[in-house]
């Protein structure tokens, strides 16, 4: 049993989480009050989605490191149509930025595609580009919540069964992207494309389609982010979610998707997401300064990228023992 929970990602992750709350119970026992734990969920929520894009592009043996330029372009644009037409419905708004999304997205697929440029170029690049767009479009000035509706503040807030609808939108995402993963033929392409790209050509797999195709669903994902974080937070600038792309690819590292491709669950991405969550939501009430928690949040990627490599390379001895006993 010890060693089935071991080999587990997943378990290991859920009593990670146990025992730093308990850690944090013994500095400040109000944190783990359900109120707050579902506080913490809800401040999370953005973090999580984000993770599910782009565990779908790390599958695939890409990396997107312009989501969270996407998520800024994409709310600014949210937040300048609101600003401007004050009576459209809020539904089409989220569309556009949804569709904003994933035509960026569709950039850095296509690039990676039909170029066939390294992803981690193409995503540098055109997070530069994206942020440069927003400061051109806005020329540089802010959105405040003055200069927004109340129904566009009002979504991500508003309760649901006594929930905001921001954790309701996540919990959506998860169970799409869930079915998406385990019951289409799109997510098992996703795993055969990361786990050897030559044998997936071999069943009839398209390689870059099915990258194109992992981009698309990371851009949409951060386009509805992008709305989410700007109603959320009513305030639309440059630089919204500057860095935060380091925060999504920590939380599928920490989550157990391989950098390397082909493994990773959408448990896994949603634990890794929350492990980063609690630990960003605990770190300041029990007084760790800021350059702290950023040394602390460093150290828990690089043990989780170690635990990882470590955990690949056992399965690769395990399958050259097998080739040499047959």
């Amino acid at each position: 049993m010890m060693t089935k929970f071991l080999k587990n990602r997943e378990l290991l992750l859920v009593g990670a989480i146990a025992v730093l709350l308990l850690l944090i119970t013994w500095r400040f026992p109000p944190f783990v009050a359900p109120s707050n734990l579902a506080r913490v969920y809800n401040d999370t929520s953005i973090l999580i989605i984000l993770a599910l894009g782009q565990m779908a592009v790390i599958l695939t043996r890409c990396i997107d490191l312009s989501m969270a330029a996407n998520l800024a372009l994409s709310g600014m644009v949210a937040a300048m149509l609101n600003a401007a037409f004050p009576g459209l419905p809020i539904p089409l708004i989220i569309l556009a930025a949804v569709m904003l999304g994933t035509v960026l997205g569709m950039i850095n697929g296509a690039l990676v595609w039909k170029l066939d440029i390294p992803p981690i170029v193409v995503t540098l690049g055109t997070l530069t580009i994206y942020r440069g767009l927003i400061f051109l479009l806005s020329d540089g000035k802010w959105i405040n919540a003055h200069q927004m509706s109340e129904a566009f503040k009002a979504l991500p807030r508003d309760a649901l069964l006594g929930f905001p609808v921001l954790s309701w939108l996540s919990l959506v995402m998860i169970a799409l992207v869930f079915l998406l993963m385990s019951r289409t033929a799109l997510g098992r392409a996703f795993y055969a494309v990361g786990g050897n790209p030559h044998a997936a050509v071999y069943t009839g797999i398209d390689v870059g389609r099915t990258r194109f195709s992992a981009y698309c669903l990371s851009g949409a994902l951060a386009g509805l982010s992008g709305y989410l974080w700007v109603s959320r937070y009513a305030v639309a600038y440059v630089d919204i979610a500057a860095g935060f792309e380091l925060d999504i690819i920590a939380a599928c590292v920490i989550g157990g998707i391989s950098i390397a491709g082909g493994i990773g669950t959408v448990a896994g991405a949603v634990l890794g997401a929350l492990f980063l969550g609690v630990i960003k939501n605990a770190l300041p009430v029990i007084n760790i300064s800021p350059f702290a928690q950023m040394a602390i949040s460093g150290m828990v990627i690089i043990i989780a990228v170690a635990v990882n490599a470590r955990a690949e390379r056992r399965k690769g001895r395990v399958i050259l023992r097998k080739a040499e006993a047959v």
